[in-house]
């Protein structure tokens, strides 16, 4: 990793959802909401970086699709596209709350 990495910038938040908790407590398994341009070695780098005490085994990426919504008038406005990682651990554990 260069000087410059900031695993931020990558790395925006963990998804705390009901499919996600089940995900965490049965296979170790965590949801991240990441920057659409990053990839999966980013992503695992990124992982690795903030939460020092983990070891990644596996990054599986899905693209989303933002959805369109209506704004104040009858005009047509877009949610942004973003992408989630599904980040499995092999050794430690990610503390969420």
């Amino acid at each position: 990793m260069d000087k410059s990495f900031n695993p931020y910038d990558v790395v925006y938040t963990v998804l705390i959802t009901e499919r996600g908790t089940k995900l965490t407590d049965k296979y170790n398994k965590y949801l991240f909401k990441v920057n659409p341009s990053s990839n999966k070695v980013q992503i695992r780098q990124a992982v690795e970086a903030i939460f020092p005490d983990v070891k990644v085994s596996m990054v599986n990426t899905m693209n989303y699709l933002g959805k369109y919504k209506r704004m104040r008038s009858a005009r047509m406005g877009k949610r942004p596209d973003w992408k989630k990682a599904v980040v499995t651990l092999s050794e430690g554990r990610i503390e969420l709350l």
